[in-house]
């Protein structure tokens, strides 16, 4: 090659890389509009698109066209991205990747974008077709998954709201505290600083986070608070202090002036343990007002174990979490109830019970009785991986049992659990902010020469991809729910 060719080859790649950065800017203004002028929030095939560079928008396409075999160019999506703008949409939750997709496979029968989107999205037409009152929550407690909940909350905030954070209760509050607790959510050593404002606010007794005034309320029990004196009304607890965890204990919420429903990021004794995508839509909202959003763990591997139940049955099996270590270990070695948890987190794998085997079977009952769990902790803050190995009923190969978990990832009721991972080179770090309960890893998964026995492993952001599902619960059965074309 000579030195004109590089140039012009170097010249040529450069150039068109930087229209495409200005398509992906011009995308990401548009993501920006409709989410905060109109409540709309648009998603690239499952991708959030909210909070993201140009450069992390661009990779997108490259993993749509090895993934999901879709090549659509950023300046179409741009384009119907920008027109969607100017629609009157209700709150919604667009996929613009499935909607230009369509668009241009039926292009020729329309004379405009605005003519085809008018057509598809008819019912989504209309701010007034889809009002309702968004949902206040209250923290009780803010711990790892308390600061998660509160960062995705307030990024969440705008026009069409859904949940509004009004308050977050903790044991003490002072000025100390009011600093401490600020600066733990500013900055954290695995999920980074916080992409917003956080201000103290001493005087209220309350932090500012992105504009919004959320109390800080002290509080020995729950039944002592009066919610409605910070004007509060008919809040949903999101308890996460990992104290409560039965019906009478959590009810004790519902005592406090104020709330009205009870939501608990943990595994819950008699109430319902609800994984968002599998279980949730056999609750019963009237009638039932405390809930379990299940543990990290079930909600990571139920979706899989859903997938391979449903197509080729479960005899029997057995789940091994190798997990990230957690508050409740040792940094060093001192005296624990728990066997082996007294040891060194920070440089022991420490064999472990979990209770993961017992509570899928509350959220897919069939597999009652078939499987057996443990765990292993593992000197890591945050990433985890669940290893399935399962035998099965019907017999499969790799490729099928693959196809299956890829078209879970793409459509469906699963789309928002599983991500199908292509990557050989994934490690637990990588999967640090995923906003799916599941990475399925598919270059790992091992079936038998018989087909009758497979090996399966799935990641999980143990924090925030839990947080984002227990977010899900929460719209769900606050009822503040959007229209959806996804």
């Amino acid at each position: 090659m000579t030195t004109t060719e590089a140039k012009t080859g170097y010249e040529a790649g450069l150039n068109e890389y930087v229209k495409q950065e200005k398509s992906a800017v011009e995308l990401i203004t548009a993501v920006g509009r409709l989410m905060y002028e109109k409540g709309v929030e648009l998603v690239f095939y499952r991708n959030h698109l909210v909070d993201i560079s140009s450069s992390e928008l661009i990779n997108l396409f490259d993993y749509a066209e090895k993934v999901l075999n879709k090549t659509i160019d950023i300046y179409n999506v741009a384009e119907v991205a920008k027109t969607l703008s100017t629609l009157d949409l209700a709150p919604s939750k667009l996929d613009v990747g499935k909607i230009t997709g369509e668009y241009l496979t039926v292009k020729d029968k329309y004379n405009s974008i605005t003519d085809f989107l008018n057509d598809i999205l008819n019912d989504f037409l209309g701010s007034e077709k889809h009002n309702f009152s968004p949902q206040d929550v209250v923290l009780y407690g803010f711990g790892r998954i308390g600061r998660l909940a509160a960062r995705e909350l307030i990024k969440q905030a705008g026009k069409g709201q859904q949940l509004r954070l009004r308050a977050i209760v903790i044991r003490t509050v002072d000025d100390s505290q009011i600093k401490k607790r600020a600066s733990l959510l500013r900055n954290d050593s695995v999920h980074g600083s916080f992409k917003g404002s956080v201000i103290e606010d001493y005087e209220n007794r309350a932090l500012i986070i992105n504009g919004q005034q959320v109390k800080l309320i002290e509080a020995k029990n729950p039944e002592d608070i009066d919610y409605t004196s910070y004007g509060i009304n008919n809040a949903l607890i999101v308890d996460n202090t990992g104290v409560f965890k039965d019906r009478e204990a959590l009810g004790r919420h519902l005592k406090s002036k104020g709330s009205s429903k009870v939501l608990l990021t943990a595994p819950g004794s008699g109430v319902p343990n609800i994984v968002y995508g599998i279980n949730h839509k056999e609750l019963d909202l009237e009638n039932e007002n405390i809930f379990s959003a299940a543990s990290c763990t079930t909600n990571a591997i139920s979706p899989v174990l859903k997938i391979v139940e449903d197509n080729l049955g479960v005899k029997n099996g057995h789940i091994e979490t190798v997990h990230a270590y957690t508050n409740d270990q040792n940094l060093l070695d001192n005296m624990h109830k728990k066997p082996r948890r007294g040891r060194s987190a920070a440089i022991n794998m420490v064999i472990t019970s979990t209770g993961a085997g017992k509570a899928v079977t509350k959220v897919i009952p069939s597999l009652a009785g078939k499987l057996t769990a443990n765990a292993v902790r593992v000197p890591t803050p945050n990433g985890s991986l669940a290893i399935i190995k399962l035998t099965l009923n019907k017999q499969t190969s790799l490729d099928e049992l693959n196809n299956l978990m890829k078209g879970a990832a793409l459509e469906g009721e699963l789309v928002n659990q599983i991500k199908y991972e292509i990557s050989n080179e994934l490690v637990s770090n990588d999967i640090i902010g995923n906003v799916c309960a599941s990475v399925f890893d598919s270059n790992a998964t091992i079936v038998s020469e018989d087909g009758l026995n497979c090996v399966l492993y799935s990641w999980y952001d143990n924090e925030y991809g839990y947080t984002k599902q227990v977010i899900r619960v929460a719209k769900y059965i606050s009822k503040v729910r959007r229209l959806i074309y996804y």
